[in-house]
């Protein structure tokens, strides 16, 4: 599967590279994807990563998930519209957005969040609760397609949920090629 991960300057770095690496583990393809500000950004630790593509250039129906992660990022992609509308998009489809510690704010600027269960960084309740959300305080709150974590020591149980959510590529793929070899193509 296709996942979009978003990125800005001063991404928190564990958010963002530990759902990288997770969803490559489990056999999916994570597409990177800026602001089309420039072609890397850089963490709040100083670790850069590269942009696979821009906002401006991604299209929703061409991804199966979304991950935004947290850090001061989130901040910066609110000055992007592309960012909520792409997030919008994910959620109208039905698909899987995913966020945690200060990402949510991307996922309140969506309006995605009127009436569902979430968690975030705690400063951020009274965002999540004026956005409409229904704050819970826990590692990681699943709400039908939205999973939202609070901080980095919750990775584990957020990615955790993501990969049960997904199921793994190397399953769906392995599921492709048996049928293919059933049909003698």
């Amino acid at each position: 599967m296709k996942i979009a991960i978003f990125t800005e300057d001063l991404y928190e770095d564990i958010e963002f590279w530990y759902p990288y690496y997770r969803l490559k583990e489990a056999g999916h393809r994570p597409v990177v994807i800026g602001s089309g500000r420039k072609d890397s950004f850089h963490g709040k630790h100083g670790i850069p990563n590269h942009v696979d593509m821009s906002i401006a250039d991604a299209r929703p129906s061409d991804f199966d998930a979304v991950v935004v992660p947290g850090g001061y990022a989130p901040d910066k992609m609110r000055l992007h519209p592309e960012f909520a509308q792409f997030v919008r998009l994910m959620h109208e489809e039905g698909k899987l957005v995913a966020s945690l510690c200060h990402g949510p704010w991307v996922l309140a600027s969506a309006g995605i969040l009127s009436g569902r269960k979430v968690t975030c960084w705690p400063s951020l309740k009274d965002d999540m609760m004026n956005a409409g959300a229904r704050y819970i305080d826990q590692e990681v709150v699943v709400d039908g397609n939205i999973i939202t974590s609070r901080k980095p020591d919750d990775l584990p149980a957020f990615m955790s949920e993501i990969i049960r959510h997904l199921g793994s590529g190397r399953e769906a793929q392995a599921q492709r090629m048996t049928a293919v070899s059933a049909s003698g193509r």
